[in-house]
C-alpha cells in the first residue's frame, strides 16, 4: 500500500507545475479564503482556529456569501467516502450475487447519467483518477448518485468566489496533513493549472494546507 505523504504531494505538485509561469501570489482575500477552507475542513475542524479564520476572511474583505460558499465547498469533502467506497461495495455485492454489475443501465439510470455526467470534463478528469466510481455509485443507488451531484454543485452554482480560489481551496483541503486525498488533489491541481494559476499561488496553497490545524476533536 502506498503511503500518501505531504512530501509526496508537494513533489507531485512541483513536477506538474514545472515550466509554468510563477504568476502572482494569492491576494489577501484569496489567501484568507483558502486558509478558511483548510481550517473548516472536517479533517481539521477546530472551533478556535475556525473563529480566527472566519474573522480574518471578513477582515480581508470577504462577504457573508463568499464565506458560506467556502463552507459549502469544504463540507462536500464527505463525498470522498462515496468516491472511494462505490467500486468496493459494488465489487463485494457482485461477488455475492447481490448485484448484476454488467447489466446495461436502465432508462432512469441512463437519464441520470446523461444529466449529471455526460461529457463534463470535470467528471471525466475525476473518473480518470478513480475509474468506475460514478457508474458504481449510480448502480448502487440512483438517489445517492443524484444527491451527490446536487450537493457538490452548490458552491459552483452560487459563484461568489472565483473558480481559481475554489480550486486552490479544494486543493488545500485535499493536501492537508490530516486528509491527503491524492485523487482529488491531482484533479484540483490540474484544474488550477488549466485555469492559468501560476506556480507561486499553487505552492502558497500547499503551504496553507501544511499549516492547517491538527484535528484534536471538536467539543
Amino acid at each position: 500500500m502506498t503511503i500518501v505523504s505531504i512530501e509526496n504531494l508537494r513533489a507531485e505538485a512541483t513536477e506538474l507545475t514545472n515550466g509554468i509561469a510563477e504568476g502572482d501570489p494569492l491576494d489577501p482575500l484569496g489567501a484568507a479564503l483558502v486558509a478558511l477552507a483548510a481550517t473548516a475542513s472536517v479533517t481539521a475542524l477546530d472551533r478556535a482556529a475556525l473563529a480566527t479564520a472566519i474573522d480574518r476572511s471578513f477582515a480581508a474583505g470577504a462577504s457573508v456569501a463568499q464565506v458560506q460558499e467556502i463552507m459549502a465547498l469544504v463540507s462536500a469533502l464527505g463525498v470522498h467516502t462515496l468516491m472511494i467506497s462505490a467500486t468496493m461495495v459494488l465489487d463485494a455485492a457482485r461477488a455475492r450475487g447481490l448485484v448484476d454489475a454488467t447489466a446495461p443501465l436502465d432508462a432512469e439510470q441512463q437519464a441520470l447519467w446523461d444529466r449529471h455526467v455526460g461529457n463534463d470534463p470535470f467528471w471525466t478528469g475525476f473518473s480518470a483518477e478513480l475509474p468506475g466510481f460514478l457508474e458504481a455509485m449510480l448502480r448502487l443507488s440512483p438517489d445517492i448518485f443524484t444527491g451527490f451531484f446536487e450537493y457538490c454543485a452548490i458552491p459552483w452554482r452560487s459563484g461568489t468566489v472565483r473558480a481559481r480560489i475554489k480550486e486552490l481551496a479544494a486543493l488545500a483541503c485535499d493536501a492537508a496533513p490530516s486528509h491527503r486525498f491524492r485523487p482529488g488533489f491531482r484533479v484540483h491541481l490540474k484544474n488550477a493549472i488549466a485555469l492559468g494559476i501560476g506556480r507561486s499561488a499553487i505552492m502558497q496553497a500547499l503551504d496553507i494546507a501544511a499549516a492547517a490545524p491538527e484535528h484534536r476533536g471538536t467539543d
